[in-house]
């Protein structure tokens, strides 16, 4: 793989270009400093830094609060903890209350591999799309990263931000990646099939594409890194001439994206929807390739599952 460069970091790097000028920026951590490769922001920036230590419900409790003095807090945990520990926080604190805090969760989906279910988010999607008032977001490179990170520098409304742990594959250069703040991009464009996947599965769903045209099937793919707002446009006009559409998550396949996506187009161009996703059960010990390998979330089983429903 080309790329060495996680997403994590990115996030760090325009934080701390931002800081420079910018004192209303703070970052806290639960004792993440190193997982969430912020730690070069809290050597830098110790006056703009808060250590919580490991108590989630305090890290967004007081990112809440600082928030409400007018901060620009992140606040940044495993999206394991952050998601499910401090839910309640998340709900009441930040989207109920109204304040400028973006949850970033680190080491999302199956990131943490072999330390198994208690580490992996599998429902922080569904969890967190449905808090009224947060948004959510899955980049799925470093270049969306930065794009997305230097927009939501511009506004004061609380968000979810999901990154992996390792490093990805481009799906997009330093000189081409069109961003449009909650609009989905089209990475490719199609007619035979809509392929619509957010955070680390943009780049296999790419990739599946790929294999299909080698057979002559031109399929679309959809980078919906924008889950909460859904840009519903972007899925009606994908799908309204495709003959089937197939959603990719590194999430639990009830309320995440595929259940989204299912609404939008029972209810607006009927036809049919299959979702891959983990399995409703803790998943297989192993690294992420492992992992998606297994569960055919590679563009392989993607492009598998994609001429399997174009034959049913």
């Amino acid at each position: 793989m080309g790329n060495k460069i996680a997403n994590r970091q990115v996030i760090c790097e325009v934080l701390t270009e931002h800081a420079k000028e910018d004192k209303e920026i703070v970052v806290l951590c639960s004792d993440s400093r190193g997982s969430a490769s912020l730690a070069p922001f809290f050597k830098e920036f110790p006056e703009q830094s808060v250590e919580v230590g490991i108590a989630e419900q305090d890290l967004v409790g007081i990112a809440a609060g600082l928030a409400k003095a007018g901060k620009k807090a992140f606040a940044a945990s495993p999206a394991s903890f952050i998601t499910t520990r401090s839910y309640e926080q998340c709900k009441v604190d930040c989207a109920y209350s109204d304040t400028n805090v973006k949850l970033i969760g680190i080491s999302g989906g199956v990131s943490y591999g072999a330390l198994g279910m208690s580490h992996h988010s599998a429902q922080d999607i569904s969890a967190m799309s449905s808090i009224p008032g947060m948004r959510v977001y899955l980049p799925s490179d470093r270049h969306q990263t930065r794009k997305l990170m230097e927009s939501l520098l511009q506004d004061e409304k609380c968000a979810y931000i999901r990154t992996g742990r390792n490093a990805v594959e481009d799906v997009y250069s330093e000189e081409d990646c069109p961003f449009e703040m909650d609009r989905a991009t089209v990475v490719r464009e199609g007619k035979d099939a809509v392929i619509i996947a957010c955070g680390e599965m943009v780049k296999p769903a790419k990739d599946a594409a790929s294999l299909l045209e080698a057979e002559g099937i031109i399929a679309c793919v959809l980078d919906m890194y924008c889950v909460k707002p859904l840009d519903q446009e972007a899925i009606i006009r994908a799908a309204q001439g495709a003959k089937v559409v197939v959603t990719v998550e590194e999430h639990s396949p009830f309320g995440g994206l595929g259940s989204m996506v299912a609404q939008v187009v029972s209810a607006n161009c009927p036809k049919k929807v299959v979702g891959i996703a983990l399995p409703d059960a803790p998943v297989i010990t192993g690294t992420s390739k492992e992992v998606f390998e297994y569960y055919g979330m590679n563009a392989e089983g993607i492009a598998e599952t994609v001429r399997k429903s174009l034959r049913s």
